[in-house]
C-alpha cells in the first residue's frame, strides 16, 4: 500500500508509484508478461477510416450548393439542415480532408483534396474579412456573416487548416493567407505587456466587453487554456511550414505560457482560465481541470518542441498523462473521464468523443517514445472502449458522449462543434504508429 505523505500536496513520485503498482498487477495478471501487438487493431482502424469514416464525411458534409460544409447529423434523429456555418468546424473539415489526401486515402470515388479545396475557397470567399483581416465566427448557409466576432480560438483553427491545405495542395497562396492571419493576430490580440494573447474582438479588432452576446467560446476578460493550447498547435504547424523567425518567437512564447500557467508540471494545478496578468481566477465556474485538454497539451507540447528543435519535456508529458491515468481513467472498462479537481478522482465521468481521441493520441506517443507495458494496458483498454461504445453503429463515426459504462448520452455525429478533427487525427496517428507498411 502506498501511504501519502502528510504534506498539503502529495509527492508526485508517490502518486505515480501507486498508479504503476495497480497497472503492473493488471498487466501481470492479464498478459503473463507479454507485450501487446497493436498492428491488427491499427490495420482495422485504417480500414474503418478508408471504408466508412472518411467516406461518411465526404458524402454527407459537403455543401454542393454554396460550398463549405453542412454539419448537423445525429445517429438517432438523422440528418437535418444546420442553422449556420462556424469557422472552427469549417476549418477543421478543410484540415482533415487535407490530411486524408496527404495520408493517401483519396481514390477514384472520393478525392479528398477536392473536398478540402471547396471548403478552403468558402473560407476565403465568406469568412475572411478582406478589409480588416481575420476571419468571422459564423456565416449563414450561403456565406453571409452572422457573427462577425474575431476570437483567438477560431483564428487558431483557420491557421491550422490553411497550413495543412498548403501541404496537401502545394498552393502557396494558402500558406500566405496563414501568415497574413498570424500577423493580424499578433497586431491586434497579442498582449505586449504580459505576454500571451487576448481572445475576443469585434470585426474591427476592438476588444469585446464582458457579457457581449457575440461571444460563443471561453470567457471575455480572461485568457484561457483552451484557446492558448490551440494557438500553440497552429503556430507549431505554421513554423514547421515556414521557419519564419517571428512565428518561432510566438511559438516559444505560446509553449512557455501554456506550460507555466495552464498545464504545469504539477497537473493538480492546471487551470482553465487566468487573469490577463496571469493571476489565478478564483470564481467557482473556472475551478477544476480537464483530463482531455491535459493529455492533449502533453503530446502537442512534444510536437511543438520537435518543430523548434529543442529538448523534449518528456517528464512533463508523463506527469500530465500519469495524472490523467491516476485520477481520470476507467481502468475497468477503459476510457477517459471528462473533468475533476486537483488530485481527486474524477467528478464528471461522462466520456466525450474528443477526450477519448486525445487520450488515444497521448498513449500512442507515449509508446512511440518508449515501450512500457503499463501504457500498453491503458491503450488496449482505450481502443476496446472506443470500439465497443464510442463508435456509432451506422457509419463508424464516434458518438458525442456516452456514460462511464458506455450508454449513449448524446448521439450527435456532426454539428457546429463536432467535425472530423479529434477522432480522425487520433486514428491516423495510431495507424501511422502501429499499422506498418
Amino acid at each position: 500500500m502506498c501511504i501519502k505523505p502528510s504534506a498539503p500536496r502529495a509527492d508526485f513520485a508517490c502518486r505515480r508509484c501507486c498508479l504503476w503498482l495497480v497497472l503492473a498487477i493488471v498487466f501481470l495478471a492479464g498478459t503473463a508478461g507479454r507485450g501487446m501487438d497493436f498492428s491488427a487493431p491499427a490495420r482495422e482502424m485504417k480500414a474503418q477510416l478508408a471504408e466508412k469514416i472518411l467516406p461518411y464525411w465526404f458524402d454527407t458534409a459537403q455543401d454542393t450548393n454554396h460550398g463549405g460544409y453542412l454539419l448537423n447529423d445525429d445517429a438517432v434523429k438523422g440528418r437535418r439542415t444546420p442553422p449556420e456555418k462556424q469557422i472552427v468546424t469549417q476549418s477543421r473539415m478543410v484540415w482533415a480532408f487535407s490530411l486524408a489526401q496527404i495520408e493517401g486515402y483519396s481514390d477514384t470515388n472520393r478525392n479528398y483534396l477536392k473536398a478540402a479545396a471547396q471548403g478552403y475557397h468558402f473560407l476565403l470567399d465568406h469568412f475572411l474579412d478582406r478589409q480588416n483581416g481575420g476571419y468571422f465566427w459564423t456565416t449563414d448557409l450561403e456565406g453571409q456573416p452572422v457573427n462577425d466576432g474575431k476570437f483567438l480560438y477560431g483564428q487558431a483553427f483557420t491557421v491550422y487548416a490553411l497550413v495543412e491545405y498548403y501541404r496537401a495542395s502545394g498552393d502557396r497562396g494558402a500558406l500566405n493567407h496563414a501568415l497574413e492571419l498570424y500577423h493580424a493576430v499578433q497586431a491586434h490580440l497579442h498582449d505586449n505587456q504580459n505576454g500571451g494573447w487576448f481572445e475576443h474582438a469585434d470585426r474591427n479588432w476592438k476588444p469585446l466587453s464582458p457579457g457581449d452576446p457575440r461571444n460563443e467560446v471561453e470567457v471575455i476578460g480572461y485568457k484561457s487554456a483552451n484557446s492558448h493550447l490551440h494557438w500553440m498547435e497552429a503556430l507549431a504547424e505554421l513554423y514547421d511550414a515556414t521557419h519564419d523567425p517571428d512565428v518561432k518567437q510566438s511559438l516559444q512564447e505560446a509553449l512557455r505560457v501554456n506550460a507555466t500557467f495552464f498545464y504545469p508540471t504539477d497537473p493538480s494545478r492546471c487551470a482553465f482560465h487566468r487573469q490577463f496578468d496571469w493571476r489565478p481566477v478564483t470564481v467557482p465556474s473556472s475551478a477544476g481541470l480537464s483530463y482531455g485538454h491535459n493529455v492533449e497539451f502533453a503530446w502537442l507540447m512534444i510536437r511543438a518542441e520537435n518543430v523548434l528543435g529543442q529538448k523534449r519535456s518528456w517528464n512533463h508529458f508523463y506527469a500530465l498523462l500519469d495524472h490523467a491515468l491516476q485520477n481520470g481513467y476507467d481502468h475497468q472498462r477503459g476510457g477517459l473521464y471528462y473533468r475533476g479537481f486537483d488530485d481527486h478522482p474524477a467528478t464528471d465521468t461522462q466520456k466525450i468523443w474528443w477526450v477519448q481521441a486525445e487520450m488515444l493520441s497521448a498513449l500512442t506517443d507515449a509508446l512511440k517514445h518508449e515501450d512500457d507495458p503499463r501504457y500498453e494496458i491503458a491503450l488496449g483498454k482505450q481502443l476496446q472502449f472506443i470500439k465497443n461504445y464510442q463508435v456509432g453503429p451506422r457509419d463508424g463515426v464516434w458518438l458525442y458522449a456516452v456514460t462511464a459504462a458506455g450508454k449513449p448520452l448524446d448521439t450527435t455525429l456532426a454539428n457546429s462543434w463536432k467535425a472530423n478533427y479529434h477522432d480522425v487525427r487520433a486514428m491516423m496517428k495510431f495507424v501511422d504508429a502501429f499499422a506498418g507498411n
